[in-house]
Order: C-alpha cells, then sequence, then structure tokens
C-alpha cells in the first residue's frame, strides 16, 4: 500500500488550488452572503476538466485515477465547501453511478456530456419524509408501456435549480417482501414534462452552493433511462454513496487544513499579553489537534481512494473516514473561531463561514449516528458486505486513457 503521490496527482492538486486562489477566493465572501451560486462556478469546472477528473477520456473524462478525486475534493473545500458539493452530486453520487452501473448507451447520452462539463448531472434520494430511512420512501415508478411514470418529490438536492438530469430512486415493486428489492434507479432529464424544482435559502452554511427540491408529477421516463434492473434501486443507492461518503470525507479533510492555517497565520500575528498567541500554550494544543486530525482523515481518505483504484469493497473504510473527517472538520472550524477570538465570530475572517459549513456534512452522506451504527456493526460482526457488483470497476490506466 504505497500513499506516495505522483507526479500527476501534484499536477492536478496544484491546478485545483491555482483555480481556487485565483478565481474563487475573491468572490466567495460575496456568494456566501447572498446565497448564490456564482455563475462561473460549473462552466470553469467543466473547462478545467474537474467535473470528469476520474472518468475514461473515451467518455469524455481525463482518465485519472480515484484517488485524485480525493485530492480535488480536499483542494476544493479547503476554499470553499459549496465547490466540494458540486463533486460530490455530480461526479460521486452521479457520474460514478453511470459508470459502474449504466450500459453503454446511457455512458453515451449521459456520461459524455457529464465528463465534459457540457451537463451537470445531481442526485435524488431524501425525500421530505425519507432521510436515513431509505427503503420506505415515498416516490413510485410506475411501467406503463415502453416508459414508467414516476411520481414524487426529493429534498435538499445539491444543484436542484442547476442540473440537466437527477438520479430518482423510485419504489416500483411494492409486492416485494424485501422493501430492498422494492426499489429502482432513473435517470430523468429535468426538461421532462411534469418536473419542477426550486432553491431553498435560509441555510446555516453552504450558501454559495444550490440545493432545493425537485417534483415529480406523472412524468414519463422512458425505461431505457432506468439504471440497471428492477429491484437494483437499493443497491445502486448504497454504492452512490459509497463514492458520496469519499467526496464528502476527502473534503472535510481540506476544511481541517483551510482551519489550521488560518489558525497559524492568526496566532503568529496576534498579540496578547506582550507575545504572539502562538506561543501560548492552550493554543497550540488547539492546533496541534488540528495538525492530528488532518494527518489522520488524510490517512483515511488515501486509504479508501487507494481501495478503490483496487477495485476493493470500501465501505467500511469509506464510511470511518466520513465519519471521523466530518466530525474532525466541525471541531477544527470551531476552535479556530476561538482562536480567532471575537473576529472569529464575525465574517471578516473565513473562519466563521468554515463552521457553518462543517455542519452540514455531519448530517448527510449518512449521519454521524449512522456511520456508529455500521462501525459497530463491522466489529460486532452483525454487518456483512453484499453484492461485490456494488464496487467500482479497478483503476486501469491503459483503459481510462485509451
Amino acid at each position: 500500500m504505497d500513499f506516495s503521490l505522483s507526479d500527476e496527482h501534484r499536477m492536478v492538486q496544484q491546478m485545483v488550488r491555482d483555480y481556487c486562489e485565483k478565481e474563487v477566493v475573491p468572490i466567495i465572501k460575496e456568494a456566501d452572503r447572498t446565497q448564490t451560486m456564482h455563475p462561473s462556478i460549473l462552466p470553469r469546472l467543466g473547462a478545467l476538466g474537474i467535473l470528469g477528473i476520474c472518468l475514461p477520456e473515451r467518455y469524455g473524462g481525463q482518465g485519472f485515477d480515484y484517488l485524485s478525486l480525493g485530492l480535488v475534493c480536499e483542494e476544493l473545500e479547503a476554499c470553499d465547501t459549496s465547490l466540494r458539493v458540486v463533486m460530490s452530486v455530480h461526479m460521486g453520487l452521479n457520474s460514478l453511478a453511470i459508470l459502474q452501473w449504466g450500459n453503454e448507451d446511457q455512458k453515451q447520452r449521459f456520461l459524455t456530456p457529464q465528463a465534459k462539463g457540457e451537463k451537470y448531472a445531481m442526485f435524488g434520494l431524501t425525500e421530505p419524509g425519507v432521510g436515513s430511512d431509505v427503503a420506505n420512501m415515498a416516490s413510485t415508478a410506475r411501467r406503463d408501456g415502453d416508459d414508467y411514470l414516476v411520481n414524487g418529490e426529493k429534498m435538499w438536492i445539491s444543484l436542484a435549480t442547476k442540473a440537466h438530469h437527477i438520479l430518482w430512486v423510485a419504489r416500483t415493486n411494492p409486492e416485494r417482501p424485501n422493501p430492498h428489492d422494492q426499489l429502482s434507479a432513473f435517470l430523468i432529464e429535468t426538461d421532462s414534462p411534469g418536473v419542477t424544482r426550486g432553491d431553498i435559502h435560509g441555510k446555516l452554511g453552504v450558501r454559495a452552493g444550490s440545493t432545493g427540491w425537485v417534483n415529480c408529477a406523472d412524468v414519463r421516463v422512458p425505461a431505457a433511462n432506468r439504471l440497471g434492473e428492477e429491484g437494483e434501486g437499493f443497491k445502486i443507492a448504497m454504492s452512490c454513496l459509497d463514492n458520496g461518503r469519499y467526496t464528502v470525507g476527502s473534503g472535510a479533510v481540506g476544511l481541517i487544513r483551510a482551519s489550521l492555517e488560518a489558525s497559524v497565520r492568526y496566532a503568529n500575528s496576534r498579540k496578547a499579553f506582550g507575545r504572539e498567541i502562538g506561543k501560548h500554550q492552550l493554543v497550540q494544543q488547539k492546533i496541534a489537534r488540528m495538525v492530528r486530525d488532518y494527518e489522520m482523515g488524510r490517512l483515511l481518505y488515501l486509504r479508501a481512494g487507494w481501495l478503490k483504484n483496487q477495485g476493493k469493497r470500501n465501505t467500511k473504510e469509506t464510511s470511518l473516514c466520513k465519519w471521523f473527517a466530518t466530525d474532525a472538520s466541525f471541531e477544527a472550524a470551531n476552535e479556530a473561531i476561538q482562536i480567532h477570538g471575537a473576529y472569529g465570530y464575525s465574517d471578516e475572517y473565513d473562519v466563521e463561514r468554515y463552521l457553518r459549513n462543517s455542519r452540514g456534512a455531519i448530517i448527510y452522506e449518512g449521519t454521524s449516528e449512522i456511520h456508529q451504527l455500521m462501525q459497530a456493526g463491522y466489529a460486532l460482526g452483525y454487518r456483512e458486505d453484499g453484492d461485490l457488483r456494488c464496487e467500482l470497476p479497478a483503476y486501469d490506466e491503459a483503459v481510462w486513457r485509451g
């Protein structure tokens, strides 16, 4: 197991860092204050190839490995969480699912324009009355000839008003005894008759991103747009979450780093009791914990990325990464505000935004409580990984760039 970065990894990392510093840092505070996604964000991410970073070149991607995706997410969230959220939904929850579960026609119609950044994608699992209890969702899809009629509403959907299609999970087989076998997945284009959507405002954090709702009222979806077979929706959704959690965990590591760097800058410049506050032991303790958590979180996501590259099951490792890193990012941002004192309580400094942004990741992609149950289940022998088809194909450079 080798976690050293290649020259290509470092090149990708530096490219994203340069983009963030030059193009996003100057606009992000205003976007956060106005609670709007800056119109340049999505087109620019597409033009730089970031939206297809770990997809094969034959589908319009850049041909890099899954570890590159983690590095990209760390750099994006070190700038602002809203940037990483784009990668979580467009790439982690949607594009990688099509790569994994889609047929060739679906890959050509959906994956290729997404990889090129010509179209944007989202993921629809959470509903107004359903979060962690996925098997009890209310959305339905009824077969009608060569189509399905889809009804239902999805809530807290990132890119709700920006994306061109949504990967939608709905109930198709209510007669089956196992509720996990009742769900199927569909690729629904947002310009289809019967699709309505809107934005949600007043969020605590990620205000510079797009979050909203999507409603389907008798939306006619071709059977050719069903992803996988009928009854595979739950498996597909769980595999999507494995990939999405990887992006959330690696992104949260970037937020820890941002909190650490901001704290070090301030501690070296602010004086109290006749010396820099960084020379006071309790401030050093807070900074030392950020260093510890950054290094631990980074190792966890590097391990998960390595497993993905090998095509090995990583549900347990990705869950642990997501749980640890998101909790640690909240603590780091909170301590960063404490180090900044009263200044940390205003938006003059970035750390107050870091704290607001960090809170959501403890909820989405599986709450911290869900991940604790998962880890306990593995340790106690109550939980086993199931269908190996739920794993991404192993990264093969010759194939990805062939």
